[in-house]
């Protein structure tokens, strides 16, 4: 058998992924010809598993893309469409189906062009349609930071992949096309994209079994978080390589003819260690590059379990084992469904080495992981062991989110269960169970249920009672003693480690005592209804009944509770309902809205976006960090939450003369000489100040826009500078301009 080549990033004995990690990033843009080239060699590649009308549909999918995206370039320079196309290639590496690949084609044309889910659904169907959303983000809205933002698109992302596990793939491709062609985009924006690939999206790869796209994540993300680390680390293995090859060679020719002598038919390849994984150790155990010897491993590729048993004393006896350090991930795989044996060896000069010993199945699997269901068709027994590890593990990201309306809070929880090394210990009936490592008592009470979680006092590890602070080891006999009045600590959130362990301790502790804060909670409305109006009378069945059922809340308890545990505002139900008691007894509520004072401050901000200004009908939003923003009824910032009870609540413009307001306008004048100066004094004739003031003009158009910002008192104020404005002959339109910040948004008169 030959010699295995050793590449910096090629994995042992499997087949490379679609696209290698480059060495140089540098690419030129692709032209028509090079699209056409790789929409052929893409299809072709697809017919060898697909039928041809599937063929045919995926096709569809490639020119429906490139239509929408026609005109839309990267920022490297390459046409739109050579993205969504890359993407879809990866996934046709895993022979995805032909729904997911078209979906794939189309993942960007609802976020980035002006196709909705209804018009995919229609020509490609419901399922693929659920797939394009699933991975599109959601709009985000004024005010909301890019945090949040990206916790909440994440959060819809991870219950879309709860429904179908092709969303991940889908964007898990999407990824890794970003971060190969990441050296287009500005440094910062670099950063970010590769810190959250490393933080988010490689784990999620390991997560499911994806061990080649997972390394060449946090291989990419490396080179870009820490490109001169990279470079050097780089250069560094590049000079190891030839000064360990013999040594390499000699470990490769050893290990074959003991296997041989041993009479067992076996596969043996090595590879480098990726870049990622050195420096990770350097970094972990403060090591300098020539102190980590076993940056070259070797992979054992036998027929059967029993034989990989075999093939381990065969080498134990070829060099002797490092104590402490042989793992047995065959008899216990690991939460992703991995299995191999591991263990290190005293090589030649007492060099440690690597050596991995599995059968070709639990290679294919460790390869592929979940994509192995589309690229396998078969029965396999540890296929779908793997699939039923997925669909446990995506539950519990369902039974995580349910406790929590906060996506930062949820992204925290998730981020803490990508954990990449487990321990396992026993269950009182033998059952093993996977842990992060660290994971405490508590920890393991809430995996085995969360009853159980809620109700433990005490535990015995090993048969001897134990803190349940006390951290779990591999191999650990656990049993979690109970008690039927008992209730989670607060303390215990120091030491827990799963999400889901502190999820529903958070969970616990904001529900608990209940009947105190439906107390409180009663206390601050009745407050707030006597702010509000202090002649209000007591709210009638029906008033409450109406207000209990918007806030989809089925007893008063339940609202007075929110109240109480400061999930709703007290002064925004008590609006409320004095709003729905005015609707009930025909009488208008006093008063029906919240009045403001029309300045900015602490609590209260107006928008940037539309500019209100007195007389304008408003709404406030409630910003957890910035108090009230002030938005004009029309606002297109607003549309998409005006549904949302919780945040919105009506206002009005409490009487304060005197005070000035910017607000933008547009005028459209004859391209005379001096009109700009005409207009301005023409303003300044109604009392209002002009703070800026920009212009556009055409080459050979007879008209010329002007952008004003003035100041006035209110809406009155500025009919009266509009109507001055008219009056001049060289003014051809005014329009007052609402929706973007620098006021060049569509105009509302």
């Amino acid at each position: 058998m030959p010699a295995a080549s050793l590449s910096q990033s090629g994995p042992f004995c499997a087949a490379s992924p679609p696209h290698p990690v480059p060495e140089d990033p540098s690419r030129a843009a692709c032209s028509p010809a090079d699209l056409a080239e790789d929409l052929e060699q893409f299809l072709a590649q697809l017919s060898t598993y697909l039928k041809p009308e599937d063929v045919e549909q995926v096709a569809a999918a490639y020119h429906f893309s490139a239509s929408a995206h026609r005109g839309q370039f990267r920022t490297s320079g390459e046409p739109y469409v050579s993205h969504p196309l890359a993407v879809a290639e990866t996934l046709a590496h895993w022979r995805l189906d032909p729904q997911a690949l078209a979906a794939a084609l189309l993942h960007d044309v609802m976020e980035d062009t002006a196709i909705t889910k209804a018009q995919v659904a229609q020509d490609f169907g419901k399922a693929t349609a659920e797939l394009v959303d699933g991975v599109s983000k959601l709009d985000r809205i004024e005010n909301q930071s890019y945090e949040e933002a990206q916790a909440e698109n994440f959060r819809k992302m991870l219950l879309a992949m709860a429904q179908d596990v092709r969303v991940i793939l889908i964007k898990l491709a999407d990824r890794l096309h970003n971060m190969r062609t990441l050296h287009a985009v500005p440094v910062a924006k670099r950063r970010r994209v590769a810190r959250e690939t490393l933080d988010i999206y490689a784990p999620i790869a390991n997560r499911l079994g994806l061990n080649v796209l997972f390394r060449e994540l946090q291989e990419l993300a490396f080179r870009n978080l820490n490109p001169m680390r990279y470079r050097v680390l780089a250069k560094a293995v590049r000079a190891a390589r030839g000064n360990r090859r013999e040594v390499v060679d000699k470990v490769l020719a050893a290990l074959r003819q003991r296997l041989a002598d041993a009479h067992l038919d076996a596969e043996v390849c090595g590879r480098e260690k990726h870049l990622y994984g050195i420096y990770r150790k350097m970094r972990e155990k403060r090591l300098a590059f020539s102190q980590v010897h076993d940056i070259y491993g070797f992979r054992v590729i036998v027929a059967d379990a029993p034989t990989c048993y075999l093939a381990l004393g065969a080498l134990h006896g070829l060099y002797k084992p490092v104590p402490g350090k042989f793992k047995d991930y065959i008899a216990i795989p690991k939460a992703n469904g991995y299995q191999s044996l591991h263990s290190i060896l005293f090589g030649p000069n007492g060099t440690p080495i690597e050596v991995q010993i599995r059968t070709t199945e639990m290679n294919r699997l460790a390869e592929s992981g979940i994509a192995s269901h589309w690229m396998y068709k078969s029965a396999d027994a540890a296929l779908n062991e793997v699939q039923t590890r997925t669909h446990r593990w995506l539950q519990s990201l369902l039974d995580i989110q349910a406790d929590h309306g906060d996506s930062p809070e949820f992204l925290e929880h998730i981020k803490v269960d990508l954990f990449p090394d487990e321990v396992y210990v026993f269950t009182p009936k033998g059952k093993i169970m996977a842990l992060p490592r660290g994971a405490t008592a508590v920890d393991f009470a809430f995996a085995v249920h969360t009853d159980i979680g809620h109700r433990c006092i005490a535990v015995k590890i090993n048969y001897e009672l134990m803190p349940l602070r006390t951290q779990l080891r591999n191999g650990d006999h656990v049993e979690i003693l109970t008690a039927s009045n008992a209730s989670p600590n607060a303390a215990w959130l120091n030491f827990v480690v799963t999400g889901k362990a502190r999820s529903h301790i958070r969970n616990y502790l904001r529900n608990a005592r209940v009947e105190e804060a439906a107390a409180l909670g009663e206390r601050l409305l009745r407050n707030a209804i006597a702010a509000l109006n202090p002649d209000a009378v007591e709210p009638g069945p029906a008033v409450w009944d109406r207000v209990i059922k918007d806030y989809g809340l089925q007893t008063k308890q339940e609202l007075f509770a929110g109240i109480g545990l400061g999930r709703k505002l007290p002064l925004v139900v008590a609006h409320q309902l004095l709003h729905v008691q005015g609707e009930k007894t025909g009488e208008p509520a006093h008063p029906h809205a919240i009045s403001i004072r029309g300045t900015k401050g602490i609590a209260v901000e107006l928008a940037q976006c539309c500019h209100p200004i007195p007389g304008d009908p408003i709404l406030g939003f409630i910003h957890k960090d910035r108090g009230l923003i002030i938005h004009t009824h029309d606002c297109p910032s607003i549309r998409t939450f005006r549904a949302d009870p919780d945040k919105w609540l009506d206002v009005e413009w409490e009487a304060e003369p005197g005070h000035m307001f910017d607000v933008s306008i547009k005028v459209v004048v004859g391209n005379q000489r001096g009109v700009l100066a005409k207009v301005a004094a023409a303003i300044a004739e109604q009392g209002s100040n002009i703070g800026n003031v920009s212009m556009e003009e055409e080459d050979g158009s007879p008209y010329t826009v002007l952008f004003f910002t003035v100041q006035v008192e209110n809406r009155m104020h500025l009919a009266r500078v509009m109507r001055g404005l008219r009056v001049l002959p060289d003014v051809i339109r005014i329009f007052r301009i609402k929706g973007r910040k620098d006021g060049r948004a569509a105009p509302s008169q």
